[in-house]
C-alpha cells in the first residue's frame, strides 16, 4: 500500500555477479532499505452506548473522540491486541460542557458548544462565546477567528464577538474549512460549494453539484476535493472550475469522509477506507484487518505518521513505520516461534475468538510436512546467510518432526501426513485418515501426498547442502534415500498402510502417461520425479537413481512431458477418464506450489549443463504464465535459474506489501469499482490487476492471487508466516537478489 515507489526503484538498479549451477549472469538485487510497513491498531466501543462522531489528535499525541455522550479517548491498544473506548476524565469539568463539534486547531483541541467555542490550550484564554445553539460545523481563522454553523446560519466569532452572519442561497451548510494561504473560508453545502472571505465578508458561490457530504482543501490549497454519495470530484482552487467528471471507479462510491493526511488523501465510505497513490490507484483498507467496522464517520491524522479512522464500531488507527524486509522478517519470525509450532511442526493457530491471540490452538493439517518443509527450508536458507545459531536450532526442532514422520507408520520410507497425541481421533481433522501407531500415546494420519513428498525432498536437499553440521547433514540425506528407494521399490508409488497407492502418490508411467497431454498432471509429476531422483543422486551418488530418471526421460517420455509449454495446459477432452477431466476443470494453483518447490532440485541438482539448460528454458516457461500473478516466491524461485528478468521488483512489492496482520479477517473487494472484472476463465484469474496482499485474503501460495473475498473470515485462525513469507524473503537473501539491510 502507502509506500515510497521511488526508493523501491532506486535500489533495483544496481546490477551484480550472481553464481547458480556453476553459471554466471547478471541479475539485479534489491538493496533493503526501510520501505513504510502499514499495519492497524484497532480500538472496539460499546455500540449500544457510544456515538462516534469525530476524531482528532493534538501536538502531544493525544487522541480524543466525540461521541452523542462527550468526550471519549482510546485505552490499551496494541498490534493484534486490541484497545477499548474509554470516557475521556482528564480534565473533569468538561463533561458538564455540551460539546458538539471538536477540531484541530494550531495543534490543539478546540471544541464547540452550544454557546461557546473553548480550549484548554493557551491556559484556557480561548473562550469566545456565540449565539447559534444548534451550531454543529466551525473551523478556526486567522488569530482565533472561528466560522461557525448550525446547518442553516453562519457566524464568524473573535473574541465574542459577532463579526459577520449570513446563510447559503437555499442550501444546507455540511462542513467549513480555512484555506490559510488565502485568508479565506471554504464552505460546503448540500449542492454547492462557497468561499467566504473576512474583511470585505464576501460569500461566493464557486460551484453547483448534488449530494456533497464532505471536503478537504489538498495539495498546497490548490485543489479541493468534494466527497458525495456516487463519488468524488475535484475543484481547482487556481482555475475555479472543477477538473474532469466526478470520479466513481473507486474501491466504494458512498464518501462519508475525507481528508488530506501527509499528502495523501483519504476518504472514509459505507465499506472502508481508501487512500489516492501519486499513481491515480487506490489502496484499500477494508474488514478487521484495519478498522474495527467498515462504516466510516471520521478521518484524521494521527500521531507518529498515522492515520485515526473513525467507525460506528471504533477506532482503527493505521500506523506507517518505517522497517526493513529483514525487520518485517524478525517481526514474522517471532510470530512463528511463539504461535505457530506444534512438535516442530509450522502450524495454523486456529479456533481464535475474533482474533483473540490466546484463545487459539495448533491445529492438525493435511499439509503438515509440506508447510514445514517450507518453514524449514525458509531457516536453512537464514542460517546458510547469517550463520543465526536460532536458525540452526529452528532446523533442528522442525527436522525432528520430519524425521518422526518416517518412524511413527512403522511402514519402511512411508511418511505419515501428520501426528498428534492419541486419545482424541474424533477432534481431529479427516478422523478416518488417522492410524494408530505402535506408541499408544500417538498417532498418525495416513493417505501421504505428492505434494507431502516434493516438499520433504526439496527442505532435506536444502539441508543437505547448506547446512555445515554433518549429523544434520547425514539425518537429511538418509532421509532422502530412504524415501526414494521405497518409491523406487514400489515401481514409482507411494504405497499406504493398506498396501495400495495413496490418491496422488503415483508417478509410475503407466499413471503419468494415461492423462492426455494438455492436463496438468502429465507435465506435473514427471518434472517432479525427475527432481526429487537427481536430488537423491546429486546426496547419496547411487546409480539406481539416475539410471531411473534417464529411463523415464527417454524410453516413457518425461523429459518430453516437461518441456510441453504451459500454455497448453487445460480441460480435458470429453473422450478423457473421468479422474483427467475431474483434475483439470481449472487452474491448479497447488500444483504451481509442487512445480516451483521441485524446481530446486531440477534446476541446481540437473545431471548436466544439456538437461539444467532444457530445465531452465521449462521453468522460465512457468514463470511466464504466473507473471500476473506477481507471486513472490515464485519470481524468486525463477532466479535461482539465473535469468535476469525475474520481475524482482514484484517479488519486492509481494514481501513489501504483505500484511502484518496474518489473522482471516472478513475481506471484501468484490463489489469494488476501480477494478476490472475478467470473464469466467480457465486460469479463475477474476480481475486484470492483482490486489495488493494487503486487501485481499491471507492466502498461501497454493491458493488463487486473485481471489477477492472472503466467506467466513472472522477472525478465527491465523496462518504461519513461516512458508507464506519466510520461505521466499530468506531465499531471495540466499540467492543474493536481496541484501542485508543498507544504512
Amino acid at each position: 500500500m502507502y509506500k515510497n515507489s521511488q526508493s523501491l526503484l532506486l535500489s533495483l538498479i544496481i546490477i551484480t555477479a550472481s553464481i547458480f549451477g556453476g553459471r554466471t549472469t547478471a541479475q539485479n538485487i534489491y538493496q533493503d532499505r526501510p520501505f513504510l510497513q502499514d499495519y492497524s491498531i484497532k480500538f472496539y466501543t460499546d455500540t449500544s452506548k457510544q456515538d462516534l462522531l469525530e476524531v482528532c489528535a493534538d501536538r502531544n499525541g493525544a487522541i480524543r473522540m466525540l461521541s452523542r455522550d462527550g468526550l471519549l479517548q482510546p485505552d490499551n491498544g496494541k498490534f493484534q491486541c486490541p484497545g477499548t473506548i474509554v470516557p475521556d476524565q482528564s480534565y473533569r469539568f468538561i463533561k458538564d460542557k455540551r460539546i458538539a463539534a471538536l477540531e484541530n486547531y494550531e495543534n490543539q483541541f478546540v471544541y464547540l458548544t452550544d454557546s461557546v467555542i473553548f480550549s484548554n490550550a493557551w491556559a484556557g484564554k480561548l473562550f469566545s462565546r456565540h449565539s447559534l445553539p444548534k451550531a454543529r460545523y466551525f473551523a478556526g481563522g486567522a488569530a482565533f477567528s472561528f466560522l461557525i454553523s448550525d446547518g442553516k446560519t453562519l457566524q464568524l466569532i473573535q473574541d465574542s464577538g459577532i463579526l459577520w452572519s449570513g446563510s447559503l442561497d437555499g442550501d444546507d451548510i455540511a462542513g467549513i474549512e480555512f484555506q490559510k494561504s488565502a485568508g479565506q473560508f471554504w464552505i460546503l453545502g448540500s449542492k454547492s460549494l462557497y468561499t467566504f472571505t473576512p474583511g470585505n465578508n464576501q460569500l461566493t458561490k464557486v460551484l453547483d453539484g448534488s449530494d456533497f457530504t464532505c471536503f478537504d482543501l489538498t495539495d498546497q490549497d490548490k485543489k479541493v476535493f468534494v466527497g458525495t454519495s456516487e463519488g468524488y470530484i475535484v475543484y481547482d482552487t487556481e482555475t475555479r472550475k472543477q477538473t474532469g467528471e466526478i470520479a466513481k471507479k473507486l474501491p466504494a462510491t458512498s464518501i462519508t469522509a475525507l481528508k488530506e493526511i501527509h499528502g495523501r488523501v483519504w476518504f472514509g465510505t459505507d465499506q472502508g477506507a481508501f487512500l489516492l497513490r501519486a499513481d491515480g490507484k487506490y489502496d484499500y483498507y477494508y474488514g478487521e484487518r484495519w478498522l474495527p467496522g467498515n462504516t466510516v464517520t471520521d478521518i484524521a491524522a494521527g500521531p507518529e505518521n498515522s492515520v485515526l479512522v473513525l467507525t460506528t464500531k471504533g477506532l482503527g488507527q493505521i500506523i506507517f513505520k518505517n522497517m526493513t524486509l529483514e525487520e518485517k522478517a524478525l517481526i514474522f519470525e517471532e510470530q512463528v516461534r511463539l504461535r505457530h509450532i506444534r512438535n516442530g511442526f509450522s502450524a495454523t493457530l486456529v479456533n481464535i475468538d475474533h482474533g483473540n491471540l490466546s484463545t487459539g490452538y495448533m491445529e492438525d493439517s493435511d499439509n503438515d510436512g509440506l508447510w514445514t518443509s517450507m518453514y524449514l527450508s525458509g531457516e536453512v536458507f537464514r542460517y546458510a546467510v547469517t550463520k543465526d545459531p536460532e536458525a540452526l536450532q529452528n532446523c533442528r526442532e522442525s527436522l525432528d518432526a520430519m524425521e518422526r514422520l518416517y518412524t511413527i507408520t512403522s511402514i519402511p520410507g512411508f511418511p505419515a501426513r501428520s501426528f498428534e497425541r492419541s486419545g482424541h481421533m474424533n477432534e481431529l481433522s479427516d478422523a478416518e485418515r488417522w492410524k494408530h501407531s505402535r506408541n499408544s500415546e500417538w498417532d498418525w494420519k495416513s493417505t501421504t501426498s505428492s505434494d507431502e513428498v516434493i516438499g520433504h525432498i526439496f527442505a532435506f536437499g536444502a539441508m543437505a547442502e547448506l547446512i555445515d553440521e554433518p549429523a544434520i547433514k547425514n539425518r537429511a540425506i538418509l532421509l532422502i534415500d530412504t524415501l526414494m528407494s521405497t518409491i523406487i521399490k514400489n515401481d514409482l508409488y507411494l504405497i499406504d498402510y493398506d498396501g495400495k497407492p495413496t490418491l496422488w502418490g503415483k508417478w509410475n508411467p503407466d499413471y503419468v502417461n494415461s492423462f492426455p497431454v494438455n492436463v496438468g498432471d502429465r507435465k506435473l509429476n514427471s518434472s517432479n520425479i525427475i527432481s526429487m531422483l537427481q536430488t537423491a543422486y546429486h546426496f547419496t551418488r547411487k546409480e539406481k537413481y539416475k539410471a531411473k530418471a534417464f529411463e523415464l526421460m527417454t524410453k516413457n517420455g518425461y523429459l518430453q512431458n516437461m518441456m510441453r509449454p504451459m500454455k497448453i495446459i487445460g480441460q480435458a477432452p470429453e473422450n478423457a477418464s473421468e479422474h483427467a477431466r475431474l483434475i483439470s476443470d481449472g487452474w491448479n494453483h497447488s500444483d504451481d506450489e509442487m512445480y516451483f518447490i521441485g524446481y530446486w532440485g531440477l534446476y541446481r541438482y540437473a545431471f548436466n549443463d544439456t538437461l539444467q539448460t532444457k530445465f531452465k528454458e521449462s521453468i522460465i516457461d512457468h514463470w511466464q504464465i504466473e507473471r500476473p500473478e506477481k507471486e513472490g516466491a515464485w519470481n524468486i524461485f525463477t532466479a535461482l535459474t539465473g535469468t535476469k528478468d525475474f520481475d524482482l521488483n514484484e517479488a519486492i512489492w509481494y514481501l513489501q506489501e504483505h500484511p502484518l496482520d496474518l489473522i482471516d479477517w472478513n475481506i471484501k473487494n468484490s463489489h469494488r469499482k476501480d477494478i476490472e472484472i475478467m470473464p469466467a476463465n480457465f486460469r479463475k484469474q477474476t480481475i486484470k490487476e492483482v490486489l495488493s496482499p494487503n486487501e485481499r485474503p491471507v492466502q498461501r501460495h497454493n491458493a488463487n492471487m486473485f481471489s477477492l473475498d472472503t466467506d467466513d473470515g472472522d477472525g478465527s485462525l491465523e496462518y504461519s508466516a513461516g512458508d507464506i513469507w519466510l520461505l521466499p524473503y530468506w531465499m531471495g537473501r540466499f540467492l543474493g537478489i536481496i541484501t542485508s539491510p543498507q544504512k
